[in-house]
């Protein structure tokens, strides 16, 4: 018998829930020989997700719901429910049901034959084209810049097997991108393909404000490229070589021209300009610093505020 833990991270998500345990249900009746466990992370959620958790808890003693004490991120909940979900294999799947848990049928099958790493990728999404239009974006440019084995339409859907659940545990970073990650470890993944569905109106709308994906595209490059910070150092060359022709161009035209440059409006159009090229490039350098700061700080990467089991267990905080 093998023993399957499905991590499901929960960020406002009350609607969805009771309908994807009927599903994760289903797909445990179709594994009879196979022991789940479902690990609720709530990620600090501000409407009703953790008490509809708990009801849920109370009619299916497979659930663990595991609540932390504030928003930690959607990578965080993972690794919460990484960290609790024991077993031979995990999966995780985001609550909103765009990703059908079904997927998880053909991605355990791979599991069985041998492979450690399976993604489930998305080869279309029928999200609003503004939202696929930027997915495609950052995923391109993710594969171009970054890790070139991102299958071209993303993923945050996988299973894992035990020993690379242990090693994604194992790696001490505060602002980790896990599905860079994920790919970093290697292990040939698998790719299952299968089509994001649009999110159904009765679960609400996402959370996924656009602050978020913009922290989200930033951590992502940082953690796995050097490129931001190579263009800085190439746009501060550009610039200085502009300024280094236009500084020739103002001694020539001065002595062999006898051309009277007009002082205030050139000052200022170099001023701004460079002054913005500093603080882009300053911004760019930040971010890494930053990120290099909030490692050596150690903080933890989340909180454990409550961890409830179907038996009916109890809560403790830990990190």
């Amino acid at each position: 018998m093998s023993r399957i833990s499905v991590v499901v991270p929960v960020y406002h998500n009350a609607p969805s829930l009771p309908d994807l345990l009927a599903r994760l249900q289903a797909l445990a009746s179709r594994h009879p020989g196979d022991a789940f466990r479902f690990v609720f992370v709530d990620d600090g959620s501000k409407d009703d997700s953790f008490a509809v958790l708990l009801k849920l808890l109370k009619v299916e003693p497979r659930v663990t719901v595991v609540k932390l004490s504030r928003n930690f991120g959607s990578n965080a909940a993972i690794l919460a429910g990484l960290a609790e979900g024991d077993g031979d294999a995990v999966a995780t799947i985001s609550a909103d049901l765009q990703d059908p848990p079904e997927t998880l049928d053909a991605m355990l099958a791979h599991w069985r034959a041998g492979k450690k790493v399976i993604l489930a990728a998305r080869e279309g999404r029928d999200d609003p084209p503004a939202t696929a239009f930027l997915a495609s974006v950052f995923y391109r440019l993710f594969r171009k810049y970054a890790i070139a084995t991102m299958p071209e339409g993303g993923f945050d859907f996988f299973v894992v097997d035990h020993a690379v659940r242990d090693l994604l545990l194992g790696i001490q970073e505060s602002n980790a991108y896990l599905m860079g990650l994920v790919l970093w470890l290697g292990f040939d993944p698998a790719v299952v393909p299968f089509r994001r569905q649009a999110r159904d109106a009765r679960y609400g709308r996402s959370m996924w404000g656009f602050g978020r994906k913009v922290k989200y595209f930033i951590d992502s490059f940082v953690a796995f490229s050097y490129v931001p910070i190579r263009a800085a150092s190439v746009l501060g060359l550009l610039v200085s070589a502009a300024g280094l022709l236009y500084a020739v161009f103002i001694v020539f035209a001065h002595f062999a021209l006898d051309l009277k440059v007009q002082g205030w409006a050139s000052l200022m159009i170099v001023l701004l300009v460079v002054s913005g090229a500093q603080l882009l490039v300053m911004g760019m350098i930040g971010e890494y610093l930053w990120r290099n700061l909030d490692e050596t700080r150690r903080r933890p990467r989340y909180v454990v505020e409550a961890r409830v089991t179907g038996g009916g267990g109890g809560s403790d905080g830990r990190p």
